[in-house]
């Protein structure tokens, strides 16, 4: 089928920048979530981001204007019924995602591809709870989107091959690359990355090295871009237990478990970037190590 519309569910970190790269490949997108100031709030970023890439001269200002006149905004599930294409994109949790699709699948067409941005969560156990299982992937873009190239696709147990090829050529019109994940706990990327970014913790933990030294280890060390406990950080301390426990819990492999340290950080609030505090300090002009 072809695909024009998309739904996009949360307007957070992840749902924002989803919805700004497919109105600028041509989408219309109807952007939804619980709160209108979210919306506000993903809109006006969604502009800047935009405005940045008109500066560096990545798109024209005509691109942009288009772009930001392609995305609607509701607060009503349901709207997102008439899309071609679903993207949930709400927070990182099985029963939030399960009750969103029990209360979105009653208004979708029939022929509507509902897809997950999970970064970790079964695939197949997901679609199940829906009516359309062989029409349901995993989509996981890597954040922040508009600038990762890459976007897993995740096939669930009765996903069927025109799903996959519908989304494999979305995932090209939006100049980006498709990797093929098999449907295991955290897929490819997060397999990888989320237990070296826990032993970094444990690291810290066992007082190895402090925050400071790790990073530049890693950065200097093996060439990273960002050190493990700046990515985590930037990422969401919570996001990270919580990849961190469906892996522990789905491979029951002792290799997995959260590091107590990371768990204090997530109960203390401290979740990186976004709460002002993780494994470094952001209140000030300068991030400074808490550790």
């Amino acid at each position: 089928m072809a695909i024009q519309t998309v739904g996009v569910i949360g307007a957070g970190q992840m749902g924002n920048g989803i919805a700004h790269v497919f109105a600028l490949a041509g989408y219309d997108v109807v952007l939804n979530d619980i709160s209108q100031e979210a919306l506000n709030n993903a809109l006006a970023l969604i502009d800047r981001n935009l405005e940045r890439q008109v500066s560096r001269d990545k798109i024209s200002a005509e691109a942009k204007r288009e772009a930001l006149a392609r995305i609607s905004t509701t607060l009503n599930l349901p709207d997102l019924g008439k899309t071609d294409l679903v993207i949930e994109a709400a927070t990182e949790r099985e029963t939030v995602k399960q009750a969103i699709f029990e209360d979105l699948v009653p208004h979708l067409r029939p022929e509507t591809i509902l897809t997950s941005n999970t970064s970790s969560i079964s695939i197949t156990r997901l679609a199940s709870r829906t009516d359309r299982p062989e029409k349901f992937m995993g989509f996981h873009f890597m954040n922040p989107v508009p600038v990762m190239q890459l976007v897993e696709l995740i096939r669930g147990i009765a996903t069927d091959e025109p799903t996959y090829k519908a989304l494999h050529e979305v995932v090209e019109k939006l100049g980006k690359t498709a990797a093929s994940a098999e449907d295991f706990p955290a897929f490819i990327v997060n397999r990888i990355l989320m237990p070296m970014i826990n032993e970094a913790v444990y690291t810290l933990y066992e007082g190895v090295g402090n925050v400071k030294s790790i990073d530049e280890s890693m950065k200097l060390g093996a060439n990273h871009p960002m050190g493990p406990l700046e990515l985590a950080d930037f990422i969401g301390l919570d996001t990270c237990l919580a990849i961190m426990n469906v892996l522990h819990d789905g491979l029951a492999d002792t290799k997995y478990r959260p590091c107590p340290l990371l768990t204090k950080y997530v109960e203390a609030g401290w979740l990186g970037r976004k709460t002002g505090r993780g494994f470094y300090d952001y209140r000030g002009e300068v991030p400074v190590p808490t550790r």
